[in-house]
């Protein structure tokens, strides 16, 4: 079989397994979330990344995403959100778990943790506070210290990657009280 016919083979080999699972009802997670709320204040210690990619998935699904209020001039309010995201812990924790009889680290385990609220500006809890955890095992050999620093930033990245999932799942579950803007 030739190379273009082994691609053209793999193409339609593709567009049918995309075709099947569309019928199915297969989606991804996470995947055209619809949020009840327009706007967001969010209210952090300090921003994280995690912060930084949970604000730009609130945005690309059309959240407006309010920082915590500034001081106003007189005469001007500022804009009341539908809902204010209050990040009560952000933390990422690194723990060694395992040693060599020399004393050297061998096993490292890498902990993401995010403790959460939302709440209507009224102060009526939409979500209570809840905990966002994420976990992976690393080796680790002081020989490849500099790999095994690049194998921990990606370990992190796919942690946080997880963690704004499920925070974008949380959210969409939400019900705003009747009344309230949309």
């Amino acid at each position: 079989m030739t190379v273009l016919a082994r691609r053209t083979w793999m193409g339609w080999a593709a567009g049918a397994a995309m075709a099947s699972l569309a019928g199915c009802g297969f989606q991804l997670r996470g995947a055209g979330l619809q949020l009840a709320f327009r706007t967001l204040r969010l209210q952090a210690g300090a921003d994280s990344d995690v912060l930084q990619s949970l604000r730009a998935q609130l945005q690309a699904s059309g959240v407006q995403v309010l920082d915590a209020p500034a001081p106003t001039a007189p005469g001007t309010a500022a804009p009341v959100p539908d809902v204010v995201l209050h990040v009560l812990l952000d933390q990422r924790e690194r723990v060694v778990v395992g040693t060599t009889s020399a004393g050297q680290v061998r096993e490292l385990l890498l902990r993401r943790r995010v403790r959460f609220a939302l709440r209507t500006p009224a102060g009526r809890e939409l979500i209570e506070p809840t905990e966002l955890q994420q976990e992976r095992e690393l080796s680790y050999a002081e020989t490849v210290a500099l790999g095994k620093e690049a194998e921990e930033a990606l370990l992190f990245a796919d942690m946080r990657t997880a963690i704004v999932r499920q925070w974008m799942v949380l959210l969409a579950r939400v019900n705003l009280p009747a009344g309230a803007p949309r």
